[in-house]
């Protein structure tokens, strides 16, 4: 089945918010944003951008007819800086014109000063200092000082972890028109229309029935564009309401890469203890995360991060501690995996620490440990149908890993025994499992609704509150539908996502879009299902139960009824049956109590394992990630096309993220990786050279729609294998543990070993 934005796409007919049609009388906006990372505004002179040609008006904090605040979770961010600014990048002022050439001019004409001070940009220095987002939190189990003092072996560590720009080929933009009565239409790319509803309306000082957000699609936004979409939907509301005619603000890429939050980068501090076996005992450790200069949704990402603290593994007892610290760069936000993958890291990092003091391999010590059933993770769920092992043992029996894994060691082997010579080419391997908590963390996020609409011609109308973003959300649930109805999917047509439509939607992530949208949708199906099938029950005088649709006509007790869809459609109308329904889907069984940290936050856990080999030139410092297998355990997959893509192209990034993206600052606290051109992002020649992925069988999920389980998030975290792989090729005694792994830093890291 083909996915029909395919076509689109490669015709370069889809829109965008750019594509959209714009009057020659609207209004561009573009921001002016402050130099300085951290400092007290002394005087801000916008007089002479005021006379530039073609300027409408320009926005300070003061001309915000509502609160100036787009905080989240906690209300600690300005729309627009006031006394002072924290980070370089706020924005300061808003110029509106009648072209964006024109406000672009006129932001060069915009004076500032500012009475520089010091930025912090460390996380310990900031938690040093007491400069948190929020009080720090802790899950335990077990007793973990009475774990350590029974162990054989303790290890200790450090492990880094760095941000992560997230790229999305299509930037950020809304463009707003007003209308009749004060109401604002806004056309915005976002992940989370409620929320950019929720943040305009407290901005533009309107109740939130005055503001209708429309998203057709994303080009791309990986958590990007979850709530850091909310500034500059609030720039272009404020433009059109103050002015009465359209307003665009779409930014440029430098811009967006500047002005627009990361991954956070973690810095934690471990210890890991196990017995003579290799079985570990306890686990003990302390995030700081660089959440930058205002929460966003840094809290949200510390939770899963400690939700994820013990990895794809069993630690009888934890005690995992996670700071979120204030610092002086842009506050980062929401990306693919969500505080996982840092956790993720850091246990690894324990792993091969284990390994290289206690003597056994690391692949012992990781399938010695991995989750079972019935095994309790630290915030208290225990481990439900765990396919950890299942998808370890079928990697290795599949791929053949025995025998790869035994080539290289062989290798290793003879150039440790040899009289010294190192070779310039080292080889290595890595296994990386993945157990991944699906649902949102804050537990009334868990909820969708779906309109559906049958025409009287017998085609379909879908409207959820998914976001379609290049995921394929939109096409599985067209397929969910047409299969529920008994129709070819051509036939139904999935909408914009529209909050009036559809209203308080939560946002398309944590791997949640289908589980919660589809599940929605197939409830409206099966609803205006059961009441074409009593009305045909009456004509039949037979109970409805007996009806069933599929290849576009209808059965009773498996004999065609020689009425297809059409007609049913048409009569049931006659006789005023309703051909519209709502329904309202939430997970259930999910609770999470805070105050002892305690609870159930997932509906299930997706499992997987990949391994990886590279190979490294230690003269140079490169490197080539030769091989990446993986057997990953969807469920029963609903399209297994798209997540075909969903494994390779998580893995990818996941990759990118612990080998070349790289994040840097200068020491005043300005991004010196802010364009296309100084950051390095994996392109097709990045991709591991032999890529090959096998779906667990028979692997049916009786939580989510359909068997299937979710995936855009889980095949992330694969990619860390690819640094561990690199790390056994360079063959390099330094023992640090510091993500990404860039040539440069290989190269010191070898120099250093030499």
């Amino acid at each position: 089945m083909i996915n029909p934005d395919t076509t689109y796409h490669v015709m370069g007919l889809t829109r965008y918010v750019d594509d959209r049609d714009f009057p020659a009388r609207g209004l561009h906006c573009v921001v002016f944003f402050s130099p300085l990372a951290r400092g007290k505004i002394r005087n801000l002179d916008i007089s002479a951008a005021r006379k530039v040609p073609g300027v409408a008006f320009i926005l300070t904090a003061k001309d915000i007819p509502g609160e100036n605040q787009i905080g989240g979770i906690i209300q600690d961010e300005l729309l627009l800086a006031e006394d002072e600014v924290t980070f370089a990048g706020m924005p300061v002022a808003a110029v509106y014109a009648w072209t964006e050439e024109a406000a672009r001019d006129a932001v060069g004409f915009i004076k500032i000063d500012i009475a520089e001070e010091t930025p912090v940009l460390n996380p310990r220095e900031a938690y040093n200092r007491n400069q948190l987002i929020a009080p720090v939190r802790s899950f335990t189990l077990g007793d973990v000082e009475e774990g350590i003092a029974s162990a054989v072996y303790v290890v200790k560590g450090e492990a880094e972890s760095g941000a992560q720009e997230h790229f999305y080929l299509e930037g950020q933009g809304t463009v707003a028109t007003p209308s009749e009565e004060g109401n604002l239409h806004l056309a915005s790319s976002t992940q989370a229309p409620t929320m950019v509803q929720r943040c305009v309306a407290r901005v533009c000082g309107l109740p939130m029935n005055r503001i209708e957000v429309d998203v057709r699609r994303l080009g791309g936004g990986f958590g990007g564009k979850e709530i850091q979409a909310n500034t500059w939907g609030c720039f272009a509301a404020l433009g059109a309401q103050k002015s009465g005619v359209p307003c665009r603000m779409v930014l440029r890429r430098s811009d967006d890469m500047r002005a627009t939050g990361k991954r956070h980068p973690y810095s934690s501090d471990f210890t890991l203890a196990l017995d003579g076996a290799g079985k570990f005992l306890a686990f003990k450790v302390i995030y700081y995360q660089n959440a930058g200069a205002a929460a966003d949704l840094s809290t949200s990402v510390l939770e899963r991060t400690l939700f994820h603290a013990t990895a794809s593994y069993y630690v009888p007892n934890v005690h995992a501690t996670a700071a979120s610290c204030r610092t002086n760069i842009t506050p980062n936000t929401a990306f693919r995996g969500f505080g996982a993958p840092q956790a993720m890291f850091v246990f690894e990092a324990a792993i091969r620490e284990a390994s290289r003091i206690s003597g056994i391999c690391v692949e012992t010590l990781q399938r010695k440990n991995l989750i079972k059933t019935g095994d309790c993770f630290a915030y208290g769920m225990a481990a439900e149908n765990a396919r950890a092992e299942r998808c370890w043992d079928k990697a290795y029996a599949h791929y053949d890993l025995e025998k790869r894994m035994r080539v290289i060691d062989d290798a290793r082997r003879k150039e440790k025994n040899s009289s010294g010579q190192v070779s310039r080419y080292g080889r290595g391997y890595a296994l990386m499992p993945v157990c991944f908590g699906i649902s949102f963390t804050t537990i009334f996020l868990n909820q969708a609704r779906a309109h559906i609409h049958v025409y009287t011609d017998g085609s379909v109308g879908v409207s959820t509150g998914a976001v379609e973003m290049g995921q394929g959300v939109n096409h599985k649930i067209r397929e969910i539908v047409a299969d529920s109805l008994g129709i070819a999917p051509e036939r139904v047509k999935l909408e914009s996502t529209n909050t009036t439509r559809v209203s308080n939607t939560s946002p398309t992530a944590a791997s949640s879009g289908t589980d919660l949208n589809g599940a929605a949708a197939l409830m409206a199906c099966e609803m205006i299902k059961e009441r074409l099938f009593k009305f045909m029950a009456d004509e039949y005088q037979c109970v409805w139960e007996d009806f069933s649709l599929r290849d576009g006509r209808l059965y009773r007790e498996e004999k065609v009824c020689g009425l297809g869809w059409e007609d049913l459609v048409m009569q049931a109308y006659g006789s005023r049956v309703q051909l519209s329904a709502e329904a309202h889907y939430s997970t259930p069984d999910l609770h999470f109590d805070t105050s002892v940290e305690k609870g159930r936050p997932f509906a299930y856990h997706t499992y997987g394992t990949a391994y990886f080999e590279a190979e490294v030139d230690r003269l140079l410092g490169t490197y080539t990630i030769e091989k990446a297998y993986v057997v990953h355990d969807l469920g029963r997959s609903i399209n297994p096309l798209i997540d075909l893509g969903q494994v390779e192209g998580g893995m990818v990034q996941g990759i990118g993220w612990v080998t070349m993206e790289e994040m840097r600052y200068s020491e005043a606290g300005r991004p010196l990786t802010a364009t296309a051109g100084t950051y390095k992002m994996p392109d097709i020649s990045s991709a591991p050279l032999d890529m090959k992925v096998k779906f667990l069988e028979d692997a049916h999920n009786d939580r989510a729609v359909k068997g299937s389980k979710a995936v855009g998030e889980p095949p992330f975290m694969y990619g860390i294998g690819a640094f561990f792989a690199i790390k056994m090729a360079a063959g390099s005694e330094n023992a640090s543990y510091c993500a990404p792994i860039t040539p440069e830093r290989l190269f010191m890291e070898l120099r250093e070993g030499v």
